[in-house]
């Protein structure tokens, strides 16, 4: 968020989080991409503001209770406040429990557990969501879109439209099992608590192979993983990858060093397989600074 809709949204929390009884005097900004991270002060909330026309916090504030009511590795709603999406001043607000880190990285193993444990909760969840060729389809719509994707060169487009579309169909095609994933269990998205590893921003869970989760955590995770298919998990490295490069070159994307990405997305997909894990993509980016 630019910062006039960036005090905005730190304004509606905080007056949100006051309204249902939590003392909020400050908010300290944890993340701030197309969606803000908040800790709320002295209350210890966290908070998630997004733009009305862009958020589904409904699905993630439902999801969420479901996987509390089975103890999966998931962060929790607020307890203090009811489980609902808030809304003001055109921002949807969700509030959540606030984990301290305890340890900069999780152990490969202990990331493979913790989202295995994630996979067998969401079997027995039945919710609807979109399936992972819906969010393939976005990608290849913002890639074929000139005014949205107005910097990327023609050449990277065929290169990127082309690829989505081949991986699409042949991950498909390839008829493994599917159930609810997370949609994007990167490092990121992945706390370690004192409580063990939880998994946060249920945004994006879709339904699909579990090797399309495997395909954005670090090389070294699905080695502890049960039963990864290497060859699909292969495909569905690739597919992330060129999706993540069109999110990159999206002119609206605020994702920090944003064409920096996507550059280095495009030539790596371009010098084909193997593929590298998101974690060593970011790894070359700071070895490249």
């Amino acid at each position: 968020m630019q910062v006039p809709e960036l005090q905005r949204a730190v304004a509606a929390a905080i007056s949100t989080a006051k309204a249902l009884g939590l003392q909020a005097d400050d908010a300290v900004v944890l993340q701030n991409s197309n969606k803000l991270a908040l800790r709320l002060q002295p209350c210890d909330a966290f908070a998630r503001v997004a733009p009305m026309a862009e958020q589904v916090a409904q699905f993630e504030v439902e999801l969420a209770g479901r996987l509390a009511e089975i103890e999966a590795p998931a962060a929790a709603l607020e307890p203090r406040v009811p489980p609902l999406v808030y809304e003001r001043d055109d921002f949807a607000i969700t509030l959540w429990t606030y984990y301290a880190p305890v340890t900069p990285e999780l152990a490969p193993a202990d990331y493979a557990d913790a989202l295995w444990r994630l996979h067998a909760g969401m079997r027995t969840i039945e919710i609807t969501a979109p399936h992972f060729t819906d969010r393939v389809a976005e990608a290849q719509a913002l890639v074929a879109n000139q005014d949205q994707t107005p910097e990327l060169a023609d050449a990277d487009r065929r290169l990127l439209s082309g690829m989505l579309e081949s991986l699409r169909r042949t991950i498909v095609a390839r008829g493994a099992a599917e159930q609810l994933l997370h949609g994007e269990p990167h490092p990121g998205n992945v706390l370690s608590t004192k409580i063990g590893p939880l998994f946060i921003d249920l945004e994006t869970c879709c339904f699909g192979p579990i090797e399309f989760d495997l395909a954005h955590v670090p090389e070294a995770v699905p080695e502890h993983y049960r039963d990864v298919d290497q060859a699909l998990l292969s495909e569905c490295r690739a597919l992330v990858l060129a999706m993540v490069a069109a999110w990159r070159w999206d002119a609206s994307d605020q994702f920090p060093n944003g064409r920096q990405w996507a550059t280095h997305f495009i030539d790596t997909l371009r010098k084909g397989p193997p593929w590298p894990s998101l974690q060593a993509m970011a790894r070359q980016l700071e070895g490249q600074g």
